[in-house]
């Protein structure tokens, strides 16, 4: 299997990383329902180009562990087995539905083919062929990712299925480095200088990787490969509000000199009880001493859409929000998605915050720095504190995988003081899922 060759033979330890990570989400979900009520939504762009290529690996893997096929990788070849969904709009560019049926005729994907809204069409769908799970190509930097986990289920008011995003953690540079080493094709406008891709009303070529043509005098682009900040993925796509506005609170003439703040907590432990809010208090006395005045102090669960209300909220009356809780690597450390959401931009690797971190753990840091440098799109200044680190870098990823391999179980994580002890707590209705759950933590976190 041509994939999984290239991506072992590669020296790119953060792209096996992110690779195995995926197959093994795929592998679950083929282990967790019937191959008939499985699709996997593809629109010809690089995230779901990359998609397509993960679940072709994944399904033959997941052939040979359940003996299907024999184990020899490197000359497979199938029909793509999953039932694959294509939305045509009129406004899409010709490039990409040339790329997407020369995709499909390549490696023999079935599509079905809606021209309807994304919405509409799944209803459709879903009425005529039921479908429980849904391969999406959603990366944490998409606007839509706010709030999504490896395993979604479908939002409130949508056809009721579970949302799969085996990528969801992958960044800009992880995208482009699994086409590179794998050597697949991909639509011909990312090498015309489009680095993210929508309808032709609102899709232009990325600024940042324009050449100037001094004999002709025309512009021409390097490929989407060649950008190096992956925040500004998305720098060529219109915005429906620019991001000084987005980011920026209303400065609004004040009568008075007087500074306004709110304070937002986030956490289920302080709600629950298990720990007191100390922070909150302290931090009160400290802007009252300073002169500022604390409008609002609000202690809210640790829900994405929680954290985006309550920003929103306060940063439409005060003139600082402080936010603290919630800020880590683990499935319930959701402040900084919050954020995103709440000024409706993306999350984005920041290579500021990279480098610090990477000078900050170097080899002793277990996890994928892209993911642990996921901040809000549009930071232009990041004051990095001697005592600023990011905890948990060892228990996160086994702590994470756990989550979505017990679904049904919460499972919180936290330390009342930066040095102190590490507790862990499970919540669940089924007594023995609990438990279980209990006992792989143990075994996990043992072997680490």
């Amino acid at each position: 299997m041509e994939i999984d060759k290239a991506i072992q033979e590669s020296n790119d330890q953060s792209l096996k990383t992110k690779y195995n990570s995926a197959i093994f989400v795929i592998q679950r979900t083929l282990s967790l329902y019937p191959i008939e009520e499985v699709a996997f939504s593809f629109n010809g762009g690089k995230d779901s180009t990359v998609l397509l290529h993960l679940l072709r690996a994944g399904y033959y893997l997941h052939q040979v562990d359940c003996g299907h096929v024999n184990g020899d990788l490197s000359n497979y070849v199938s029909r793509f087995p999953l039932r694959t969904i294509y939305f045509e709009s009129p406004s899409v560019f010709p490039e990409i539905n040339s790329f997407t049926y020369e995709t499909a005729s390549n490696y023999g994907v079935q599509l079905d083919i809606l021209r309807q809204d994304f919405k509409s069409g799944l209803e459709v769908l879903l009425k005529n062929k039921p479908t429980r799970a849904i391969f999406l190509g959603v990366r944490v930097g998409d606007p839509t990712a706010a709030g999504q986990e490896i395993f979604s289920p479908s939002s409130p008011g949508w056809p009721a299925f579970m949302r799969v995003n085996p990528i969801l953690d992958w960044s800009y540079r992880d995208v482009w480095a699994f086409l590179l080493t794998c050597k697949v094709q991909y639509c011909s406008l990312y090498d015309q200088g489009y680095t993210s891709i929508g309808s032709v009303n609102d899709t232009t070529p990325n600024a940042l990787l324009c050449i100037n043509d001094s004999v002709g005098g025309k512009e021409k682009f390097r490929p989407a490969y060649m950008l190096t900040d992956g925040r500004l993925e998305r720098a060529g796509r219109a915005r429906k509000l620019s991001l000084p506005n987005a980011i920026s609170n209303d400065v609004k003439s004040r009568e008075s000199n007087i500074i306004t703040a709110s304070i937002v907590g986030v956490g289920d432990e302080f709600l629950s009880g298990s720990v007191k809010d100390q922070l909150g208090p302290s931090l009160c006395r400290k802007l009252h001493s300073i002169g500022w005045t604390v409008s609002r102090i609000a202690v809210i669960q640790s829900d994405v859409d929680s954290v985006a209300d309550e920003v929103k909220r306060q940063k439409s009356t005060s003139d600082m929000v402080f936010l603290y809780g919630g800020v880590g690597l683990l499935h319930s450390d959701v402040s900084i998605a919050g954020v995103a959401k709440a000024f409706g931009v993306c999350l984005a690797p920041n290579e500021e915050f990279k480098q610090h971190l990477t000078h900050l753990y170097g080899e002793k840091c277990t996890r994928d720095v892209n993911e642990m440098a996921q901040l809000p799109e549009g930071i232009t200044e990041l004051l990095q504190h001697k005592k600023l680190h990011v905890p948990l870098i060892e228990v996160s990823q086994p702590l994470s995988k756990l989550s979505f391999e017990f679904p049904d179980i919460y499972i919180g994580c936290y330390r009342i003081s930066r040095t102190g002890p590490l507790t862990i707590t499970f919540e669940g209705k089924d007594e023995k899922m609990v438990e279980a759950a209990m006992e792989a933590v143990s075994k996990t976190l043992s072997s680490h």
